[in-house]
């Protein structure tokens, strides 16, 4: 059974149910069972159009629910509407979706996190980490995310920064996580630029490129993380470096800043270095004090710190560092490596071991693991 499969059809049936006139909790109730019996039959009886089988059973599930609910029986005459056999339209409901789901009724954080569970394909706790929440706090979100928008008609598509948001979470999920979604958070961008002049989206699209670029590089033949200082640079993509930032210096000459232009320009800068050692620190500093004027995040914090430490020194992003709190993710690893830059191998091989622990995903843990025993095998020699 091919779940990736299940995974990318899983928008389109869910749009076809709204189009119907199916509430989204509902909807999306209905989708889950349909998947659920797809695991169950597909195996043995594989159907000849995937989507349109689809569509038909979770439409099915839907009636099954309305029937069962006295307080919505008047929607029992849709059952002479069930999808026609034969194959499904191939129209994508996907970034559609995703203006719906960042309904009025919902603040941002309930509709980001309502689109990344049900249209995104991301579990709860990949969304959690993503808001640096626990993962029961963000169940409980998207749990009243879903209450809030049962029964209402979802025809009055939410904002265009929500959407931006939950792109932007979608493609760092695919990117660094356990799954791949980066490219397909590309394509709806690209899909959102073509339709909207709006610097922030032309900002969140170079930033995509940009990092896209590089993503080759960032892993060894057997799987292992390359940290970005330690890639060859020569497996870059040249064609989608030159794309970014063409796109950013449109948006930056509008001169309407945003949150995505700067972290567009930080990564322009790291790519405009042929070698990690011309890379120009004291820049990406500069533009990590926009950003952090901008959204005040304590990531943006972490990352400034870091790049100081290229920029004046370790111990100067030692004291950046030591302003956050401990308990942020990645904070660990980022005191390991400036404690191995200002020369205290003990410490960094303890905290590397430390942040082993804490990592979010098998390759940087095992990743953090190495460098533990990379610089506990210095010490002894």
């Amino acid at each position: 059974m091919d779940e990736a499969l299940l995974r990318s059809l899983t928008p389109g049936v869910l749009g076809a149910l709204v189009r119907r006139g199916a509430d989204f909790a509902a909807a999306e109730d209905a989708v889950q069972d349909a998947l659920v019996e797809a695991l169950r039959v597909w195996p043995a009886d594989p159907p000849r159009d995937p989507k349109g089988w689809l569509v038909t059973a979770a439409w099915r599930k839907f009636l099954d629910a309305t029937r069962a609910d006295a307080a919505r029986r008047r929607r029992e005459d849709r059952v002479d509407e069930e999808p026609p056999p034969g194959p499904a339209p191939a129209a994508d409901d996907t970034l559609q979706l995703y203006f719906l789901c960042a309904h009025p009724s919902l603040t941002p954080a309930s509709a980001a996190a309502l689109t990344l569970r049900a249209v995104g394909g991301l579990t709860t706790r990949q969304i959690a980490r993503a808001y640096l929440v626990p993962e029961a706090t963000m169940a409980q979100r998207i749990s009243r995310a879903k209450r809030t928008v049962s029964g209402v008609r979802l025809d009055r598509p939410g904002d265009v920064a929500t959407v931006l948001r939950v792109l932007y979470l979608v493609f760092n999920e695919g990117y660094s996580g356990d799954v791949d979604l980066a490219a397909e958070a590309v394509r709806l961008t690209r899909q959102l630029a073509a339709v909207i002049d709006h610097p922030e989206v032309a900002g969140l699209l170079a930033l995509m490129l940009l990092h896209h670029a590089r993503r080759a590089s960032r892993t060894a033949p057997d799987g292992g993380l390359v940290p970005l200082a330690e890639q060859d640079r020569a497996r870059w993509d040249t064609g989608l470096i030159a794309e970014g930032v063409g796109i950013l210096q449109a948006a930056l000459a509008r001169d309407r800043l945003g949150e995505f232009q700067a972290q567009a320009a930080i990564a322009a800068l790291h790519a405009d270095a042929r070698t990690v050692e011309e890379t120009d620190w004291v820049q990406i500093v500069e533009w990590y004090d926009e950003l952090a004027r901008l959204t005040d995040s304590p990531v943006v914090r972490l990352n400034r710190a870091v790049a100081v430490g290229e920029a004046d020194g370790a111990r100067a992003g030692l004291a950046a560092l030591a302003a956050l709190d401990d308990s942020l993710p990645r904070r660990t690893a980022a005191s390991a490596y400036l404690h191995e830059r200002d020369g205290d191998l003990a410490t960094a091989a303890r905290l590397y071991a430390e942040a082993a622990h804490k990592a979010p995903n098998l390759a940087e843990r095992d990743y953090l693991t190495r460098q533990a025993a990379r610089l506990n095998a210095r010490l002894r020699g």
